[in-house]
């Protein structure tokens, strides 16, 4: 028989599991989202992609700016589900509400825990150099991303995969899995792993700080960086053009042959020398400019050697 469930997400990541489920029959009660925020030249309250999309299966919608007080615990319990499934919410649950659904509170989180637990896991995993990446399902308790886990799927992180191409493949793996995990949860058959104390890393929120690049850092960390922030917020540079230094950030790169002096431009195709290695920019994005390939980039801003980049 199919679960009565509360889905608690926000940004277009949960999306597909929001769908998936509903596809799968499941009676979703309600769902949770954030507050529309103002965006936009018209600075109009823009819903989440998650409310867009709940209001499109005629769902109702809850967008309670907090869960701790008895006013929310009551209208949360009242919907009486089995479960709750929480993608991307961007709220702490806190304990009451976790212990409302007779079944419990599964979130679907972006990392292979207990690595990278918090609030960045694509972005981290990315900039630290890992080989591979996942989603997995976890019964929420009162920790950060600490309960047992349920499944979990493994994906390949390669150097050419930006954050938004990892994000982009792990949304539809993780909505798969959730309605696995839940279909195994509606016949009792889900099986909880506590997860190993050893291999806990923090993915902390990125902070705009570090999308400054550096390039005395290998090549390869450089690139990895810039692709953990891509699109958003974007690793940046600045440089020397016809007399003025222009910010730009570099959204997509590739590794590349050449030595100089760290930020040296190595010749007129973009590349550019790291501590160790090089790198060939592919896509930028100057302030104020749509994104834009390289090769269109230096068909209207021919750059030549020597130049340095900062």
């Amino acid at each position: 028989m199919p679960l009565r469930l509360i889905f608690m997400g926000t940004p277009d990541f949960a999306v597909p599991t929001l769908l998936a489920l509903s596809g799968h029959g499941h009676d979703i009660v309600a769902v949770y989202s954030r507050e529309p925020k103002p965006a936009g030249r018209g600075m109009k309250l823009q819903p989440t992609p998650v409310e867009l999309a709940a209001r499109r299966l005629g769902i109702p919608v809850l967008t309670p700016k907090t869960l701790k007080t008895p006013e929310a615990l009551a209208e949360f319990a009242a919907f009486n589900a089995d479960a709750a499934v929480v993608v991307a919410y961007g709220m702490i649950l806190p304990q009451p509400i976790l212990d409302a659904p007779k079944l419990g509170c599964y979130n679907l989180h972006g990392s292979l825990l207990p690595r990278w637990r918090g609030a960045a896991p694509i972005n981290r995993a990315i900039m630290a150099g890992d080989a591979e990446s996942g989603v997995m399902v976890m019964k929420m308790d009162a920790g950060l991303d600490t309960g047992d886990v349920a499944m979990a799927e493994r994906i390949a992180i390669t150097d050419a995969m930006t954050a938004a191409d990892l994000h982009d493949a792990l949304a539809p793996l993780g909505a798969d899995l959730m309605v696995r995990a839940i279909g195994a949860l509606e016949r009792g058959q889900l099986l909880l792993t506590k997860q190993p104390e050893a291999g806990v890393t923090y993915a902390a929120k990125i902070d705009k700080a570090e999308a400054r690049i550096d390039f005395a850092k290998p090549a390869h960390a450089v690139l990895r960086h810039i692709h953990g922030l891509s699109p958003f917020p974007g690793a940046w540079c600045e440089l020397p053009i016809e007399g003025e230094v222009v910010r730009i950030k570099i959204l997509r790169c590739e590794l590349a042959k050449g030595s100089g002096a760290p930020g040296e431009l190595l010749d007129d195709r973009l590349t550019i020398a790291c501590g160790d290695g090089a790198i060939r920019i592919l896509q930028l994005q100057r302030a104020g400019k749509q994104p834009m390939q390289a090769v269109d980039f230096l068909r209207g801003t021919p750059l030549q050697p020597p130049l340095l980049v900062c």
